[in-house]
């Protein structure tokens, strides 16, 4: 679209449409045969370090699909911290608001994957932690003028909720990643939520609803349809997803296409970075078509090794996603 001379037109298409407001991580990364037991050592084959973090992951996805992104974050003064700056801005992401701290290292995760692309992981939030409602608050110009806002629990939950008010607000839509999961989770981030999005495990620790598969999907949707998020979508990996929403009180089990998965890391966040960019850029979509897409994006990144790395760009996915 041209600037068409307008004053301030030009100003206003730099607007992020896909604002994140969460973690960035370094990823250490193992590749073994096997997952190893308590107190054994057994060898790797592989070791690569890579960029993560949910909220980051989630930016990255999205901004790959061609939305324009800004991050809210913090990291570390140190290299690791320096890197992640470097790759948000290789990813065409804002960085305006990614701050810097001394008092603690850019946040890390030990991750271990076998040859089923199954994983273990331990993270240290580090500098996440500090990303407090000050932080926020220095960036409400681009909170507020978002179209989408995601949010999860990597950085501290008093902070998710700050953002998710703030993004409320202001009339931008929310998608809520509980993830990690707490189980007495704050009763406010349902009902800031317009989108609730979490996997299985996830779906159990807020519920008590052990989600084996779909029909168990959708009684934990329920639970959380009834503390009041607009809809919740509870993600089934290789099973697609369950929706539910306010308005539509039957389930709906959303099929994916079966690939070989390779590494599984950060498939769900591919698919809510996705989510997030169909619900800012093709908001007449039904939620259904939204998800179908994200589980198929999603499955692309199972495909290939790594985090960050496994991310398709807008260019390498048929035409008919968009």
């Amino acid at each position: 679209m041209a600037a068409s001379g307008e004053p301030g037109r030009q100003w206003q298409e730099e607007v992020a449409a896909v604002v994140v407001v969460g973690s960035c991580m370094t990823d250490l990364v193992s590749l073994t045969s096997r997952l190893p037991k308590t107190g054994e050592t057994i060898h790797g084959h592989k070791f690569f370090i890579g960029f993560g973090g949910k909220g980051a992951n989630q930016c990255v996805q999205a901004a790959r699909l061609g939305a324009k992104t800004a991050i809210v974050c913090k990291v570390g003064k140190d290299s690791f911290g320096n890197d992640y700056i470097e790759n948000l801005k290789q990813n065409g992401i804002s960085t305006e608001f990614t701050y810097q701290t001394k008092d603690a290292a850019t946040g890390a995760a030990s991750i271990i994957v076998n040859n089923e692309g199954q994983n273990i992981i331990v993270i240290v939030a580090g500098a996440n932690s500090l990303l407090n409602t000050e932080d926020l608050r220095e960036a409400t110009s681009v909170i507020s003028r978002a179209k989408v806002m995601i949010c999860q629990l990597e950085i501290t939950p008093a902070t998710s909720l700050e953002a998710l008010t703030m993004a409320r607000s202001s009339g931008v839509k929310t998608l809520f990643n509980p993830a990690p999961a707490i189980a007495d989770l704050d009763a406010r981030f349902y009902t800031l939520s317009d989108v609730f999005c979490c996997n299985e495990s996830e779906a159990e620790i807020l519920t008590g609803v052990a989600v084996g598969g779909p029909a168990e999907a959708g009684k934990a949707a329920q639970v959380l349809v009834q503390r009041g998020c607009q809809v919740a979508v509870i993600t089934l990996g290789a099973a697609g997803c369950v929706m539910l929403s306010q308005t539509d009180p039957v389930p709906k089990h959303i099929l994916t296409e079966k690939v070989k998965a390779v590494d599984t890391t950060g498939a769900g966040d591919s698919f809510v970075g996705a989510l997030a960019f169909y619900m800012a850029y093709y908001p007449n979509l039904s939620l259904e078509e939204m998800l179908k897409r994200s589980n198929f994006i999603a499955a692309v990144s199972v495909q290939v090794a790594g985090t960050q790395s496994s991310y398709p760009y807008k260019k390498d996915l048929p035409f008919a996603l968009f």
